[in-house]
């Protein structure tokens, strides 16, 4: 079991579910009084040679009324595979200490070191409830829960939208709260402890007593807090506009406990091995625009994010879909997006032998300076019955780069910072 990115997006994702804004482009979705709306897809995410995912999603939307909608959704993912534990490639194999601390394994000479105990099953619950109070005012409240073997997330979300302006005008304010428990195998490692092994013991007990002294006691917590404000404006007949700003604090156990450090010498060579550690607050900043406009044979949307947080990690991300209709019940649409990110200032690729030991540090390349991008196609049909079908593939690369840190020795005939390839593919049906 490992926690992923997974983790730090779940918020985003309950803020995403609760706001109002856009609820007009929604509501082409809606389904009609007394009926019921189903939604079913199976995603697969396969990284080459490491993670993979297995995603079945199902969502139910259910109209009483002319001003009342309940929108269910359960998601349930496998993951396995492996992830790179953040440890550096050798000229020699890499043997490495389970999280457990039963057993270990070896990574091959001149391998990126990665952890082959990534797997897990996630299943996730949410619910919300839109209500039309009147003609200018839309209230919205909604719950969701995710469990894991070694995660618990548990939060609450709501908004309010007004429109203005003959309904041109749309201003939103939305929020969510969520708490996380933390409890990993083996358990929380001490901040920057280093790595034992059994071998390293003349008897079990011995080693199991170094172990546990590099271990914390119990679980941990996190909680992550989002407000978002934003506005929507109708442009002309064709085209509208949007503009959000997010704030998100986060406070709590934020380390990632399956993540290492090599320490090296002045040649390259490890020396030891040291588990990360992560500051225990973060403020995070974001602004999002887009624009989307109906074309004669189909619809565009164009779209910036700007995010920076105090971890000194800023992104860029541009994002575009234009959609084409090849006739009245077939489309298919193109979706293109680019990322950049500026690596937080505690992010160390290693770290040096002999130097006095930071107070935070992590190899995680997800927290480093990276590039990627994503390119995809979708393909929908209409169906009798009001039904539809999608199809979704997309490609997706991340690169990961050098920070500006200087590479010693034999570390200097390695990639440290591998690409990271991956293959996304749905398949959706509307009922």
């Amino acid at each position: 079991m490992q926690l992923t990115s997974t983790h730090s997006i779940a918020s985003a994702l309950a803020l995403a579910s609760c706001s109002l804004i856009g609820q007009s482009q929604a509501a082409e979705t809606v389904p009609a009084n007394d009926d019921w709306k189903v939604d079913a897809a199976i995603m697969y995410y396969g990284e080459q040679d490491r993670v993979q995912a297995a995603e079945a999603i199902g969502n139910v939307q259910k109209a009483f009324g002319d001003s009342s909608l309940l929108d269910l959704k359960i998601v349930v993912d496998s993951l396995t595979g492996a992830s790179a534990s953040g440890a550096v490639a050798q000229a020699q194999s890499q043997t490495f200490t389970r999280p457990s601390g039963k057993g270990e394994y070896t990574v091959n000479a001149g391998d990126t070191p990665l952890d082959d105990t990534f797997h897990d099953t996630r299943v996730q619950l949410s619910a919300n409830w839109q209500e039309i109070l009147n003609q200018d005012w839309t209230g919205n409240v909604g719950i969701y829960a995710s469990k894991e073997f070694d995660y618990l997330s548990m939060g609450l979300n709501a908004g309010i939208e007004r429109s203005f302006n003959k309904n041109n005008t749309t201003l939103a304010l939305s929020g969510a709260f969520t708490n996380d428990v933390v409890d990993p195998v083996g358990g929380r490692p001490v901040a920057l402890s280093e790595m034992v092994f059994r071998t390293e013991y003349n008897s079990d007990a011995e080693y199991q007593a170094a172990f546990d002294q590099t271990r914390l006691d119990g679980d941990d917590t996190k909680q992550t807090m989002d407000v978002m404000v934003g506005v929507t404006q109708i442009l002309n007949r064709n085209w509208l506009m949007q503009a959000n700003y997010g704030l998100s604090s986060v406070s709590g156990y934020m380390t990632d406990p399956y993540k290492i450090l090599s320490e090296v010498d002045v040649n390259g060579l490890t020396q030891d091995y040291r588990y990360e550690n992560r500051p225990d607050s973060r403020l995070k900043h974001s602004v999002f625009l887009m624009t989307k406009g109906a074309l004669d044979s189909g619809v565009v949307d164009f779209s910036y994010r700007y995010s920076t947080d105090d971890w000194d990690i800023t992104s860029h991300t541009l994002e575009t879909h234009y959609r084409y209709y090849f006739g009245p019940s077939f489309y298919g649409q193109l979706h293109l997006r680019y990322y950049q990110q500026q690596a937080a200032e505690f992010y160390q690729p290693f770290l040096m032998a002999g130097d006095a030991l930071p107070e935070y540090a992590s190899a995680d390349y997800r927290i480093g300076d990276m590039t990627a991008y994503t390119i995809g196609l979708k393909f929908g049909q209409r169906l009798s019955g009001g039904h539809e079908m999608t199809y979704r593939l997309e490609y997706y690369q991340q690169n990961p780069d050098n920070n500006g840190t200087e590479i010693p020795g034999q570390l200097q005939s390695y990639d440290l910072f591998p690409s990271v390839k991956a293959i996304v593919a749905q398949v959706s049906y509307s009922f």
